[in-house]
């Protein structure tokens, strides 16, 4: 269990193989990997599963967790029931997809997405669990005018911390653009194509940044990594031990979280770069087959907090449950 002190530790890549978490290394027995893999139909109702199980391992952060989890578990609810005003024609990413780029751009979609709606459905589902405290929040948040939520929806996406009276509604306007984008993979006819050269680092399906890569475990990916988009949950291949930001190698870092008896605490590591002073969490499958990117992002927040007292490398991970600044 992860108690409330915490310690850091650090290997760099040259000897990350003499440590239990084989990150930067390179994959073994796997020639071709996916390129892209489209998120299930049920990954909401996995992440709230993972959210759960952390709430019981992360003691300072059980409440917070517990009702991440209450909030994911909503979203498969939306995704599942929510009826979208606007849905794309089939053929509608085709041309997209033939040339490269990613089909389902939050830029070109976010005036057409349904976003009230699903917000709508998922705020009933959440209700149903949440205390009074919560509750008042959610009241809030239905009784915003349309236009205000609006705003709020393209301050998350501008990774800004908005209006500070509303900054707490805006995870939950947050969540409701991932049921929306979510949704919108699924009417996808294939995945797309592995990112072009210039825009690795971005989603190959909606554009975003990674909310942290992960490290699969099973036989026909073994040992290679993925980004996993913080928006629409998509997982791109990107190669290891090359920092996602700058495509450097030579000043990688790894730095976990030890608990009292020196162990790690959590599968969440910080890969971080001295090139461009910028670190991104790496989740290996191989130390814990049920980690989910976003939700052990969340459990290893005090990895953040701990980077952040030291000044020295900037957090690059783009999750939009997380009101950074301001």
């Amino acid at each position: 269990m992860v108690r409330s002190s915490a310690s850091i530790r650090r290997h760099n890549r040259e000897d990350s193989s003499s440590v239990k978490h084989t990150y930067g290394n390179s994959p073994s027995g796997v020639m071709a990997p996916p390129d892209v893999v489209l998120p299930t139909p049920d990954h909401f109702a996995i992440r709230a599963l993972r959210l759960q199980e952390l709430s019981q391992r992360v003691e300072p952060l059980g409440e917070f967790l517990t009702f991440m989890a209450q909030l994911a578990s909503a979203q498969q609810v939306a995704l599942e029931h929510a009826d979208p005003a606007w849905a794309p024609i089939d053929e509608a990413f085709v041309p997209a997809l033939e040339h490269g780029m990613p089909p389902l751009n939050v830029r070109a979609l976010r005036q057409d997405i349904d976003l009230h709606t699903e917000l709508a459905v998922m705020l009933d589902a959440l209700e149903l669990h949440v205390g009074e405290a919560q509750r008042t929040l959610l009241i809030r948040l239905r009784e915003l005018p349309r236009d205000e939520v609006d705003l709020m929806a393209d301050d998350v996406l501008a990774a800004s911390p908005g209006d500070p009276e509303r900054r707490g509604m805006m995870p939950l306007v947050a969540a409701a653009m991932q049921v929306a984008w979510l949704r919108l993979t699924q009417s996808l006819p294939r995945a797309p194509d592995r990112p072009s050269a210039e825009a690795r680092a971005l989603c190959p399906c909606c554009g975003s940044p990674p909310v942290a890569s992960v490290i699969e475990a099973t036989p026909e990916r073994s040992g290679v990594r993925y980004l996993q988009c913080g928006l629409c949950a998509t997982q791109w291949y990107f190669e290891r031990s090359i920092c996602s930001v700058c495509e450097q190698s030579g000043k990688l870092g790894y730095l976990s979280l030890e608990n009292e008896t020196g162990e790690p605490a959590l599968p969440a590591q910080a890969e971080t770069c001295g090139d461009c002073g910028t670190y991104l969490k790496v989740i290996s499958h191989g130390v814990d087959p049920q980690g989910e990117p976003l939700a052990d992002d969340l459990a290893s927040l005090a990895l953040d907090l701990l980077l952040a007292e030291e000044e020295q490398y900037q957090r690059s991970g783009f999750n939009p449950l997380l009101v950074v600044g301001g």
